[in-house]
């Protein structure tokens, strides 16, 4: 079955080792991308497409199709602490991290 690209449209795509399910409109947070806020970005390994009860799965991705998106800015996640101990040094260190990540706005999902 082939998906029509419309209104309730949705795909799954594959970027930065995730996947997401995304539809048209929606802003997601993905792994930080080198390109600039407001320019276009275009994801090419769709893994699924589809529109009610027509869809076509990829194997592993989706011929032809392609889903856009636009760069809205940076964004950082949670900050993640951790602690090492050492007990007979008397020894406690701290340390955290803080991940970056793109957010996105998909404009389209398409068919090349």
């Amino acid at each position: 079955m082939h998906a029509k690209s419309g209104e309730n449209t949705y795909a799954i795509i594959k970027t930065g080792g995730k996947q997401y399910r995304v539809k048209e409109g929606d802003i997601i947070s993905v792994e930080l991308l080198k390109a600039d806020v407001g320019s276009e970005v275009q994801f090419d390994q769709v893994l699924f497409v589809g529109s009610g009860q027509e869809f076509q799965v990829g194997s592993p991705a989706v011929a032809n199709y392609f889903v856009k998106a636009e760069i809205l800015g940076e964004v950082s996640g949670p900050k993640v602490t951790s602690i090492k101990y050492k007990p007979s040094h008397n020894q406690v260190r701290k340390f955290g991290h803080r991940q970056h990540y793109s957010r996105v706005k998909i404009v389209g999902i398409g068919k090349q």
